[in-house]
């Protein structure tokens, strides 16, 4: 960046933190209020504050790492079910899931567990969150910035290094969120809500442009196998219309289709989201994320009144809308501008691992089918070596169709179960670095400053509402229950130690999320969150709807499908499929916790049958929450989910 973009880069980084911090003084942490003022701002938040809070505290990195790498991948629009179907979430979350939190004054989602099933399954749900929390959406944040940062500076010393910027950007939001607590999140949140939209518009906005100026002779090597686009339609066409005869064609089946990305409905064979993930599977981890998730409801937890966070929630879900018309569709683009810019970071990845390929005979080295595409000699080496290794697996001769069936967890299993050591596979492109290339290729002195301000703002303010949020369930759910009758300042200094050791955690962790085992950051996360969201968010349902479910259920739900989603993944899946139980060709994530999540229901409904309650539970009230319900927030959940149906209808 020039002297003037690095000056006021850093200016308004600073000055944001700075007003978040300012903003959360006053708050007197010693009283009796300390923890309420640290851990939930005092319980003061107004709607634009929680509206705002809540799509910082979720559009990070994350997504414009995790989410536009799919787009630029085969996902193409589909990966914005994620977006659209949580505007509909949210909704829901407004009215079902926001009276019944606020109304009992709790701090953390645990502690919901604790009065209406019991302490046990408030541990269990604690603990289970903190090690998902942790090791998953908080490493991915800070492995998934620095992978913004360290792809659009690859010859920088320090900026260049992923592993440094892991470790800068986990240590600068743990200084923020350590100082400010909730409030100041609330605030800077404000800023780098509407920062982060904006910044994904200009980029877009740039790659259209970028778009419509290309050669024809350049753009036609990147359509979709499906598209019918000619070199003489795109030498006619402009930037939108270039975009649409470059990805409009016929969807095609999972990550070796290369058909139509502007598809919101896959097949059933896709590994990922199959339209039948759609019906139940994608619903689960939404409700989950935006209604039970403590990182997310803390926010609405903070509010200062029913209507208030209703009126926050909505606001939210109407810019949820808008996501992926600045973070989908520039993923697309990212493939169709520079895709050699892909490859060549592919490449960089790959470079340990072709490295140990001639030195290291005795592995297996799996690669995608795009590898053998972009790298057909390499690839031709490495399939001739894995058929010597694994034998009668890999009888035929070489052909594309054979290749193309081949699957890299087909040729790992086989070289596990033959006690040979097999690699992390090799890719054509690494999709993750889609943003990065964008922000690399497309911004000019002047702008840059803003956008990366935005960028880096959306990592400190996602990565400090986790770590305070981890820190709140780590506080009031283990410590306080471990420490009895602790001050409230002990409590805040307590939450405060969490931070620094859940950074340290979490910084370790994420550098090793490159790895093309994980398939992408956002099927990272989103994959291993299936370990706990169907069951609780079956266990919560049962709370909220059955009065004398038996109070167990908590804990055995929970611990339940923690067995059943390892059980699919691992065993159960591959012998369904294995044996045409499974109607696709794999069992996807998604179908995973669909399946799991209906078992789960099975087990609380035939528990609740057998031994029910004598006598509901009464929960507790906090009689200073007001909890009347916004008649404006309910219009306007209506409008949001007439317009998620309209843009179904288009992407459909």
């Amino acid at each position: 960046m020039a002297i003037l973009d690095i000056i006021l880069f850093v200016g308004s980084v600073l000055g944001v933190i700075v007003l978040g911090i300012v903003m959360s003084r006053g708050e007197e942490l010693e009283s009796d209020h300390g923890a309420s003022d640290y851990f939930l701002a005092g319980r003061g938040l107004t709607w634009w504050l929680v509206g705002f809070s809540l799509i910082a505290a979720n559009i990070s990195t994350e997504q414009f790492v995790g989410m536009s790498g799919k787009a630029a991948d085969w996902l193409g629009m589909a990966i914005a079910s994620y977006e659209w179907m949580a505007a509909i979430t949210l909704v829901v979350v407004a009215f079902v899931f926001l009276p019944k939190l606020l109304k009992t004054g709790i701090y953390t989602i645990p502690e919901f567990l604790e009065y209406r099933y019991g302490l046990l399954s408030r541990a269990v749900m604690a603990i289970a969150t903190l090690i998902i929390l942790v090791g998953v959406p908080t490493a991915s944040v800070i492995f998934s910035g620095a992978k913004v940062v360290s792809v659009a500076f690859p010859d920088t010393p320090v900026l260049g290094s992923l592993t440094a910027m892991c470790w800068i950007i986990g240590i600068l939001a743990a200084t923020y969120v350590f100082v400010g607590g909730l409030k100041a999140c609330a605030w800077t949140d404000l800023v780098w809500g509407s920062a982060l939209i904006v910044g994904g518009a200009i980029i877009a906005y740039l790659a259209f442009q970028e778009l419509g100026s290309r050669p024809a002779e350049e753009l036609i090597l990147t359509k979709v196998a499906t598209s019918e686009a000619t070199v003489a339609d795109l030498e006619a066409a402009g930037g939108f219309e270039r975009f649409k005869l470059l990805n409009q064609g016929e969807a095609m089946d999972g990550p070796n289709g290369s058909g139509g990305k502007l598809h919101m409905k896959r097949s059933k064979q896709d590994p990922e989201i199959p339209w039948t993930a759609l019906v139940l599977g994608l619903w689960i981890p939404n409700f989950f994320y935006w209604g039970l998730n403590q990182y997310i409801v803390q926010r609405t937890l903070g509010s200062k009144s029913l209507a208030e966070g209703q009126k926050g929630v909505v606001f939210a879900a109407f810019l949820k809308l808008i996501i992926p018309f600045v973070v989908v569709i520039p993923g697309i683009l990212a493939f169709n501008l520079f895709s050699g810019d892909l490859k060549t970071e592919a490449d960089r990845k790959n470079a340990v691992v072709i490295a140990d390929f001639e030195t290291s005979p005795e592995k297996v080295f799996p690669f995608s089918p795009e590898f053998a595409t972009v790298n057909p000699e390499m690839a031709r080496r490495m399939y001739d070596h894995n058929r010597a290794q694994l034998g009668p697996v890999m009888t035929m001769e070489w052909t594309p169709d054979e290749f193309l069936a081949e699957r890299n967890a087909g040729v790992i299993a086989e070289a596990s179960s033959k006690n040979i050591p097999s690699t992390t596979p090799v890719v054509g492109y690494d999709y993750d670095a889609a943003f990065g290339t964008l922000l690399k290729n497309l911004l000019f002195p002047g702008i840059r400053w803003f956008v990366f301000a935005a960028i880096t703002g959306a990592v400190i303010s996602s990565l400090a509402s986790m770590l305070n949020s981890a820190s709140t369930i780590a506080t009031m759910d283990v410590y306080n229950k471990l420490r009895k009758n602790a001050s409230q300042l002990e409590l805040v200094k307590a939450g405060r130690g969490f931070v620094v050791a859940f950074v340290l955690i979490a910084s370790i962790i994420a550098p090793t999320l490159g790895s093309p085992v994980f398939s992408g950051i956002f099927t990272f996360i989103q994959e291993f969150q299936g370990f706990i969201s169907p069951g609780i968010l079956a266990v919560f349902l049962f709370g909220f709807l059955v009065p004398k479910a038996p109070k167990y259920l908590g804990w055995v739900g929970i611990l339940a499908n923690v067995i059943l989603y390892g059980f699919f993944k691992w065993i159960g899946g591959p012998l369904l499929v294995e044996n045409g139980l499974w109607f696709s060709s794999e069992m996807a994530f998604l179908d995973r916790m669909g399946v799991c999540f209906i078992i789960v229901l099975i087990i609380c409904g035939v528990a609740t049958l057998v031994n029910p309650l004598k006598e509901p539970v009464k929960m507790p009230v906090n009689e200073q929450m007001d909890v009347t319900p916004s008649k404006t927030a309910f219009y306007g959940g209506i409008g949001v989910v007439a317009c998620t149906v309209v843009l179904y209808a288009i992407f459909w």
